[in-house]
């Protein structure tokens, strides 16, 4: 939660609030991610906008972006945006699941299952992308990435089908392709329709927590249509074909 716009922070108070090291706080800065603080003396000062910076940071993070990535999102960024402008870019960016990716080793993989996995199994939950390549470092046991927890047990499902890989592969192939282009057609739709417009009008102040609510309600009630849109699609599909 933001502070109030008047109120200041010590560098280890906001390290504090926003979960991260006096160190990693003061990298950000040298790396231009946070504005110099408000000086008191000898003593500096940060406030409101530095936790907000913080918290984007963060969730940009959780998506994945590398540092650089980070830098040149905020470089769009006003250097002076105000902490609600801040919160409402990080509405607007926040994961559609809370869903993290984990790394795991063998046994807890294993144990997450609920039985011993055969190397098999665990080459079709690679192919299914439920599990990425495993990183190997000297002195250090064998470990996964789980990109979805909630998808283990699905994955582990599917395999006991026992489908041909070839298929599984096509499969995700074909989930992903049109996933992804119905992704970026809806971004662009809300964006051109709600964000562009909003911009046009110079970020009005009033308009902010309206955006953020109308972001946050838009997540769950799209996933609602698509899913029903898609189980539509199938039963029409097997009308076509019967």
């Amino acid at each position: 939660m933001l502070r109030t716009a008047d109120e200041e922070l010590t560098i280890d108070e906001l390290a504090s609030r926003s979960g991260v090291t006096v160190r990693t706080v003061r990298f950000y800065a040298s790396r231009g991610l946070l504005p110099p603080p408000r000086l008191r003396g000898r003593v500096g000062l940060y406030g409101a906008d530095h936790l907000a910076r913080l918290e984007l940071i963060r969730e940009l993070q959780n998506l994945g972006f590398t540092l650089n990535a980070i830098e040149r999102h905020l470089e769009r960024l006003p250097s002076d945006a105000a902490p609600e402008e801040l919160a409402l870019q990080r509405a607007l960016l926040a994961p559609w699941t809370d869903d993290q990716a984990e790394h795991l080793d063998r046994h807890e993989l294993d144990r997450r299952a609920g039985r011993a996995l055969e190397d098999a199994e665990i080459e079709q939950l690679f192919t299914l992308g439920i599990l990425e390549e495993p990183q190997r470092e000297a002195g250090r046991q064998e470990e996964f990435r789980l990109t979805s927890a909630s998808m283990l047990s699905v994955g582990l499902r599917i395999i006991e089908l026992d489908l041909p890989p070839d298929m599984l592969l096509r499969a995700k192939e074909l989930v992903e392709q049109h996933t992804t282009r119905m992704a970026e057609e809806l971004r662009e739709l809300f964006a051109a329709n709600v964000l562009r417009p909003y911009m046009e009008r110079g970020r009005p102040e009033e308009e902010r927590e309206r955006i953020r609510a109308t972001a946050d309600q838009l997540r769950p009630l799209t996933i609602q249509v698509l899913v029903n849109g898609f189980q539509r699609a199938v039963n029409e599909v097997i009308r076509n074909h019967v």
